[in-house]
């Protein structure tokens, strides 16, 4: 069986580092808000090259935090617009919804399966606040016409970067390009954690501020509260794993990038639509980390049966567009065709780090034999 992503072994590959990790949060008797996300808070923050970087409890309350810090601030208030991909995985809508904020859906590129820059305009209003770009499935979505309008329409811009840590845009990475970003550290994610984990990057200090006292109960000081704020801080020990893992993940990311490779080169199938690179990549810095490799096909659900009868393992990334989930039934009449269709088609392949030559040649002559 070739798993779609073998955690057990990735995790594995790390030791003795993360076991001796581990011990030292332990044998140091300080779980929260200690040294270790300090150092990791500093380390990670040079790694993306922004001036501040706040550890939180996971990837939804790191946009979450972004967006009340602005209102707290007085940039935005309740039913100011963002502007959002509908092509993207709930959690990005659910952090504005949150904070009563208006979600304005815009569709995806038909072939990087990101936000269409070039339809981003005619969505702004009067009440637009701010625009979230999602660097899905790891490609940078970052876009010279969305750097415009940021501009031209003084938007805040927010990175949601879940699942793009290591990616470039040009020179630079994402989750420093906009005003703010929040990362997840999920344990599938290309910089996992062992549980749950995220942070928000920024170079705005009175914003870092204020996000860092939201995720600690609204407290700057013990006891004396600013904000109503909640408790979602990142843990010791999710740091120290997440430090270990840190010194490598430019290393995994390339070894996520050569599969990627072989898969575009070596995947010939006339039903089966391989995924395209999209805008600003640079040559030597890859604005594609292979978070998810994914394909479509009006075939899907029986390429998924077939290779699961052939002892590969595959997933879908993601089945119900929000737009079309129950949370948001008040979208019911809500038509996105582009973004609907992306989500009747598309199968994640295996793809990781530590996928062998092996398995990666039995995927690809296992697509290539479908029929």
């Amino acid at each position: 069986m070739i798993k779609f992503l073998d955690l057990q072994a990735i995790n594995n590959s790390y030791e003795p580092e993360l076991s001796q990790a581990i011990k030292r949060v332990l044998d140091s008797g300080w779980y929260v808000l200690g040294d270790e996300v300090e150092a990791f808070e500093r380390e990670y923050g040079e790694y993306i090259t922004t001036q501040h970087c706040i550890g939180v409890a996971n990837g939804l309350d790191a946009l979450r935090l972004i967006l009340k810090a602005y209102i707290e601030l007085g940039v935005m208030c309740e039913g100011d617009e963002i502007i959002v991909p509908a092509n993207t995985y709930i959690a990005s809508i659910l952090a504005i919804t949150e904070n009563r904020l208006v979600p304005v859906l815009v569709e995806p590129d038909n072939g990087t399966y990101n936000i269409n820059p070039l339809l981003i305009e005619e969505k702004i209003t009067d009440r637009t606040k701010g625009i979230m770009l999602v660097h899905l499935y790891g490609q940078n979505a970052m876009h010279h016409e969305i750097k415009s309008l940021v501009e031209k329409y003084s938007l805040k811009l927010i990175e949601d970067n879940a699942q793009a840590a290591g990616a470039y845009c040009g020179s630079k990475r994402t989750g420093a390009l906009g005003h703010a970003a929040g990362h997840s550290f999920y344990p599938g994610k290309n910089l996992g954690a062992l549980g749950d984990g995220g942070a928000v990057t920024t170079d705005d200090g009175e914003l870092a501020e204020v996000i860092r006292a939201l995720a600690n109960y609204g407290s700057s000081k013990k006891y004396m509260n600013d904000y109503q704020g909640s408790n979602s801080r990142l843990d010791e020990i999710q740091a120290a794993i997440l430090r270990v893992k840190l010194a490598r993940l430019d290393a995994d990311n390339l070894c996520r990038q050569a599969i990627a490779e072989y898969y575009l080169e070596n995947i010939k199938h006339s039903d089966i639509v391989l995924p395209t690179i999209g805008y600003l990549h640079a040559a030597k810095m890859p604005g594609h980390v292979w978070h998810l490799f994914v394909v479509r096909t009006i075939y899907r659900d029986q390429l998924q049966h077939y290779l699961s009868e052939h002892g590969i393992q595959t997933q879908i990334h993601y089945p119900v567009p929000p737009h079309k989930q129950k949370a948001y039934r008040h979208w019911e009449t809500c038509s996105c065709p582009i973004t609907e269709a992306i989500h009747k088609e598309v199968l994640s392949l295996p793809i990781s780090p530590i996928m062998c030559t092996t398995d990666v040649n039995k995927v690809v002559e296992a697509v290539n034999e479908f029929n």
